[in-house]
């Protein structure tokens, strides 16, 4: 490892740890649980209002997927056949929208008027809902269980309801090795996958980015022993799981796979940091049968900030667009940062114009009205 990626890398842990320091603070202070000054009362008041007016019912019995008219109708239940996602045709597919932030954090994005301003507005056909496992009062580190999965049924049935694919992801992040949760992520599991059995239209992220001491084979490990919960209630799933050193190392599942169906192994990239190096692995994997699914990236630097890199981000998706490979862009969020595609002044939550977008929003609405 170069001493410019170890720099990088040592960036991205003291803000995360900076982030983490401030949000308990504000936590104690506060006394309500909420996570960050951009999670305001009145943020997590107008979710809640949207919630209340979404149903938030398990799907109807009888196995008859609830989704509605539109993409993920059209294309019904994914399957991974060799390294490509395909239809339910056994035709390749390709799967392209927005990440969340931590919906925990941006609850007001998790909403039906969001995502159909990205489905009919920005052209996209799927949405990942991000819920932090440990950061930002995340699930398993002191937040709200009960509302941080009503926000998740929120973000599926909106999804569902406009005809979109949708990602619960497990957002590992601070924690480092999804170990450390990983009873947590059964039972979250079981739950997730038992609701939303006869949705055709959703996967299932597992882990989002390994990092620091956690190594492929503690991954898979993981990986083994929570597959198969998702497995007895929808034996069919597409599962991603996530790789170590925050979603690059690829090649290492690639020279040890798991034994399962239907699994997407995880790439994240920010093109202001990662270049070649990276790109020429995600293509030497896919070429050698390894399917992946790029869940995040950004067009900023590794950190979520600085300048954005739209020449690099280009390169990348040659390499995306070769091979049919399914992305995510990070994030759907009005923090004040350079991955986030509003501006921090932005307060609506659809309908956007390029007024309250940054940078990388007009970049990216523009790519995926191009497609």
């Amino acid at each position: 490892m170069s001493e410019q990626e170890i720099a990088v890398m040592e960036s991205i842990a003291e803000s995360v740890a900076e982030s983490v320091a401030a949000s308990m603070a504000e936590s104690l202070m506060a006394g309500n649980g909420e996570a960050s000054e951009n999670s305001s009362e009145s943020s997590r008041e107008s979710a809640e209002a949207s919630q209340a007016s979404e149903t938030n019912q398990p799907p109807a019995a009888g196995g008859n997927s609830p989704v509605g008219e539109g993409f993920a109708a059209d294309h019904g239940a994914l399957k991974v056949d060799g390294a490509s996602l395909v239809d339910q045709n056994g035709d390749p597919i390709q799967l392209y929208g927005m990440s969340t932030h931590g919906i925990a954090w941006f609850p007001q994005f998790v909403s039906r008027d969001s995502f159909q301003t990205l489905r009919d507005d920005w052209n996209t056909n799927c949405v990942r809902l991000a819920m932090y496992t440990h950061e930002y009062n995340g699930y398993c580190a002191g937040g709200d269980q009960d509302y941080l999965k009503s926000l998740v049924r929120t973000g599926v049935n909106a999804a569902t309801e406009l005809g979109m694919y949708v990602i619960i992801d497990w957002h590992v992040l601070q924690e480092q090795d999804p170990n450390v949760y990983k009873q947590q992520a059964l039972d979250f599991f079981g739950e997730m996958s038992e609701t939303y059995a006869d949705h055709t239209n959703v996967l299932y992220e597992i882990c989002n980015e390994p990092n620091g001491y956690a190594s492929w084979d503690s991954v898979k490990s993981y990986a083994e022993e929570v597959i198969p919960v998702i497995r007895e209630n929808d034996p069919d799933a597409v599962i991603i799981v996530g790789t170590p050193t925050w979603s690059q190392d690829i090649d290492k599942a690639q020279a040890n796979p798991l034994d399962e169906e239907n699994i997407l192994y995880a790439l994240h990239f920010y093109a202001g940091t990662h270049k070649d190096v990276l790109w020429n692995r995600l293509d030497s994997c896919v070429q050698n049968g390894l399917p992946v699914f790029v869940s995040e990236f950004g067009m900023c630097d590794a950190s979520g900030n600085g300048a954005n890199d739209f020449d690099s981000a280009k390169s990348w998706f040659d390499v995306i667009e070769k091979y049919n490979i399914s992305f995510c862009c990070w994030n759907l969020a009005n923090k004040d940062e350079s991955s986030s595609v509003f501006k921090a002044s932005c307060t609506k939550v659809s309908d956007w114009t390029e007024e309250d977008m940054n940078e990388s929003g007009k970049w990216i609405r523009d790519y995926f009205r191009s497609k």
